[in-house]
């Protein structure tokens, strides 16, 4: 049989056809797996009473799911997945964020800031008193400072455990005021605490915590035994006072409408980041601001901190525990862990 000059198109596009099929296969399949975790795991943590009837009703929609998208041959069925994936997915978006649940003592109150030209008093400021990291004496206090007086930026990583994961926070420090330390986390309720996967499903609002650093800090180092790190940032004064700003109007606009605190888009290192680029920082996204237990080496590499060192002598060098432990709690805590750190302000 002739062999025409169309035949070896034909071959190269039925060549072509096979290989986006073998390469687009494995994507729908892992998006459909991406659905298929998702939707059972949003009935779970939706916002039903009833812990049993969430799991039952989370074990259903998973079964149904597997077969509806794999198991079945019947195109209905994936129609079938499909409404139902909708009808959560409105579903979960429809769940409210709340400023009215049984909160743990230390976020129980929103803070807010007044801002009068050149003064700012801050309201719902904390300055506990621990005896251990749940022995406390609760003090909430209003803080008066000056925005002409705000001279610069430090920066915090503290680590709960070895890896890429840590809690970031800044505090902004003043020529004649201790700094004003803030904080932005999760506000659980009693008998809550941190997961990861809870974190994506909204079961966590948002706070920014603002207070002392003898309490945000030292309750850290000396009573959660975290390993915790400061950094100086190199901005100017007026760039501090861009994003002190920015922090103070989110504050303002978190107590008067709550919001979802999300563990990839609504966090710690991401906001600070989000609020840096609303200040002026110019820069690209970097893996690191999710993976922020490294977010030191990120701020190394774009020249924020000191780099007269090398980055593992300034790493070591900024590890304020031993410092923090030995000013306890007293009045002078925000200068004497500040005493040893490396390079100048």
């Amino acid at each position: 049989m002739a062999v025409t000059a169309a035949d070896p198109k034909k071959a190269r596009a039925s060549w072509k056809t096979r290989a986006r099929r073998w390469l687009l296969a494995p994507l729908k399949h892992l998006f459909l797996a991406l659905l298929v975790v998702w939707t059972p795991l949003a009935v779970y943590y939706s916002n039903l009473p009833w812990a049993w009837l969430r799991l039952v009703l989370a074990v259903a929609v998973a079964a149904f799911s597997v077969w509806a998208l794999w198991l079945s041959r019947r195109p209905r069925m994936r129609l079938a997945f499909a409404g139902l994936f909708v009808f959560v997915l409105v579903w979960f978006i429809s769940i409210p964020p709340s400023h009215d649940r049984p909160w743990q003592p230390g976020v129980a109150v929103m803070p807010r800031a007044i801002i009068d030209g050149d003064r700012v008093r801050i309201t719902g400021f904390r300055n506990f008193d621990y005896r251990s990291r749940d022995d406390f004496t609760e003090r909430w206090e209003e803080r008066e400072v000056s925005l002409s007086r705000l001279t610069s930026l430090d920066f915090y990583i503290s680590c709960w455990s070895v890896g890429p994961f840590a809690h970031t926070f800044v505090s902004f420090n003043f020529d004649n005021a201790p700094p004003v330390c803030i904080s932005i986390e999760i506000r659980p309720e009693v008998g809550e605490s941190f997961a990861p996967v809870p974190a994506l499903f909204k079961q966590f609002e948002l706070i920014y915590v603002v207070g002392a650093e003898s309490d945000i800090v030292g309750v850290r180092t000396n009573h959660r035994n975290e390993e915790v790190y400061l950094y100086r940032i190199r901005t100017a004064p007026e760039n501090a006072r861009r994003l002190f700003l920015v922090y103070l109007d989110r504050i303002n606009e978190l107590a008067d409408r709550p919001e979802w605190y999300h563990l990839l888009s609504n966090n710690c290192t991401i906001n600070i980041v989000r609020y840096a680029n609303a200040a002026g920082r110019v820069g690209r996204w970097d893996i690191r601001h999710l993976l922020n237990g490294w977010a030191d080496r990120s701020l190394y590499d774009a020249g924020l901190v000191d780099t007269s060192l090398p980055f593992e002598e300034l790493r070591r060098g900024s590890r304020i525990n031993d410092a923090a432990r030995a000013a306890g709690d007293g009045p002078d805590f925000s200068r004497r862990i500040r005493e040893s750190l490396p390079g100048e302000r």
